[in-house]
Parts: structure tokens; sequence; C-alpha cells
């Protein structure tokens, strides 16, 4: 008998007893846990296909340890611009044992299922980028809506250049004469006879 689970976005063939390693779970060491995303089970002649998933099937595992593994070493270059970039990852990983797989939940102990951590995948669980996107977006757009406050700059009596104040203060000294009336010109031309 084998089943197929999903978990950590990755599907596993499991059997009873098989120890696996599997992304990082909330349980720790000794804690048992339940997968429900079985996406298969074999049983002899029995074949049960889930569409995507069993409903009413589940897969029991004890959580051996919780660990890191092995160090990776992510190294970047671009060629002739001096641009090299080293970094390295550990994955952390939790180890877990199968104990037995359940074609249908309702067969599965009742204490048992109040010990077990229900490992689910569900999309709700986890925004995607393109929603946290759509938040910032829509944040920014609130934030453009609201009306900005008026704020009057106070006046500011201007500084008079140093030319302009000796042109005010030559003004101010001598009054303006009026333009004296010229003389009317006598007639160059004689008289027509």
């Amino acid at each position: 008998m084998f089943a197929v689970i999903k978990t950590g976005g990755k599907q596993y063939v499991v059997k009873e007893g098989d120890v696996l390693r599997v992304e990082k779970l909330n349980a720790e060491a000794g804690q048992k846990v339940l997968f429900d995303q079985v996406l298969l089970i074999e049983d002899g002649d029995q074949t049960l296909i889930g569409t995507p998933v069993l409903g009413a099937a589940v897969v029991k595992a004890e959580v051996v340890r919780n660990f890191k593994d092995d160090k990776i070493l992510v190294f970047k270059k671009k060629r002739r611009k001096q641009y090299r970039r080293t970094r390295g990852h550990r994955q952390p990983l939790t180890e877990v044992k199968i104990e037995k797989i359940y074609a249908d939940k309702t067969v599965v102990p009742a204490d048992e299922l109040k010990i077990a951590a229900v490992v689910t995948e569900t999309k709700e669980a986890a925004p995607t980028a393109r929603a946290i996107k759509e938040e910032k977006v829509a944040a920014k757009k609130a934030i453009k809506r609201e009306p900005k406050p008026k704020v009057e700059p106070e006046e500011k009596p201007k500084k008079a250049s140093a030319k302009a104040a000796k042109a005010a203060a030559k003004s101010a000294a001598k009054p303006k004469a009026k333009p004296k009336a010229k003389p009317a010109k006598a007639s160059t031309k004689k008289a027509a006879k």
C-alpha cells in the first residue's frame, strides 16, 4: 500500500514506515501530524485517485526532527563588469516517519485526531505576490485621493537691492520738476504770394 501526498509544494510517494525529509512544518519532534492533501492511494488491486485530492483520506506521521539542510553556495557573476556575489543558504527541513495511511479519516481514532497537527495547504494561507502588489497600489491611490491641506506661506518682506535702494533715495530727495514748455518756433518759410 502506498499513497501520494502533497506538502511544501512538492509531491511524495510514501509507504508505512518510510522516513522522508519535507519542507519545515510547524511541529515539534515527537509530535504527530496528519497530511490531508492525499492525491492517490493504491492498495493492491484498488486505486483511489483524487480530483485533485481525496477528501476523506489522511496520512498519519510522526515528526522525527527539525533541522537545516547542507549549505549551498549561490554565486552570481557578470563577466567583464566587476560584479560577483556569493551567498550561502541552508534550507529548514523536517524529517517525518510515516505511520499509517487511512483511506477514510472516520476510521482514525478520535484521540489521535486531537493530538495531531493537521498539515493543510490552502491558497488563502499565504497571499500571492500579485495580491500584495494590488494592496500597495490601492494604498497609494487612497493616499493620493486625500486632499492635501493648503498651507499659506508667510509673506516675507522683499529685500531691496542696493541699486533699487539708491534710486529710491534719490527720488525721495528731489521733487520731480515739471517739464518747461517749449516756445513755439516761427515758421521760416515765407508766405506764398
